[in-house]
């Protein structure tokens, strides 16, 4: 029987940086994507693939949701350019979003989903309003954090201490969301190595708020997602490709 052969297709990086920088990025996502595949006996990474759920699926919380966050690691850049490029324009909350990446290459992100999608994407700074139909992306080595400020939404960044050996982290944003949305947040935990976002869904879930994670078979690595659904967390276990409308789905629920 013939062997069967994998690739992963990552961008090569521009703008400035040079040497150092393109680095950095082989650390965070190339070598733990060789790493995490060498050890994967499962079939070519397929939307078609059957999905086995671990645990049985969640009832859909009633709330309207606020806020989408969505935490990600190996393989999350083309997974959320493929997100982003099917969303719309008149989505009507926010979505923050958490990568793992090293500084710089979030810009680099940010302005790729700016320039693919409908969705205004740019890197937080402390400070900036959240504002419906627009997303906004933790920079590298900073923890992105909502918080109520009079009346308003607004991003924080800020260097606390790693958590599960990141910077950004996807549990902070979740933890935040939580207390400041708490049943209104909607949190989507896509393809990546670890366990990042485990805790957060946990606040997540107990402050009402619904979890939708990424399907096995269309994650480059099912760590994060599939610590949370292992977990009993997700209320939705879905492929890449049904991520964007789940998110239109329950976001636009429940509105007049």
């Amino acid at each position: 029987m013939a062997a069967r052969s994998l690739s992963i297709v990552f961008a090569k990086p521009k703008g400035v940086g040079g040497f150092e920088s393109s680095r950095a990025l082989i650390r965070a996502e190339l070598i733990p994507a060789i790493r995490a595949l060498a050890g994967r006996s499962v079939s070519p990474l397929s939307c078609s693939a059957p999905l086995k759920p671990v645990l049985p699926l969640l009832p859909t919380s009633r709330s309207r949701i606020e806020i989408v966050a969505i935490g990600a690691s190996t393989g999350g850049p083309n997974a959320l350019a493929e997100v982003f490029a099917a969303l719309p324009a008149d989505l009507p909350v926010p979505i923050v979003v958490v990568q793992h990446m090293p500084p710089m290459f979030t810009q680099l992100l940010a302005e790729r989903l700016d320039r693919s999608s409908k969705v205004p994407t740019v890197e937080a700074r402390t400070g900036m309003v959240l504002t419906p139909g627009k997303a906004t992306i933790a920079p590298g080595d900073f923890h992105l954090t909502v918080e109520m400020l009079q009346g308003r939404a607004v991003a924080r960044v800020q260097q606390d201490p790693h958590e599960n050996g990141c910077r950004p982290a996807v549990d902070p944003l979740l933890r935040s969301i939580a207390r400041t949305y708490g049943p209104g947040c909607l949190a989507v935990v896509m393809t990546g190595m670890g366990h990042d976002g485990l805790k957060g869904c946990e606040a997540i879930r107990n402050a009402g708020g619904q979890t939708v994670v990424q399907d096995e078979a269309t994650s480059v690595v099912w760590g994060m997602p599939g610590s949370v659904a292992r977990a009993g967390l997700a209320d939705r276990v879905v492929p890449l490709a049904s991520i964007a409308s789940e998110i239109v789905a329950r976001t636009k629920a429940n509105r007049a």
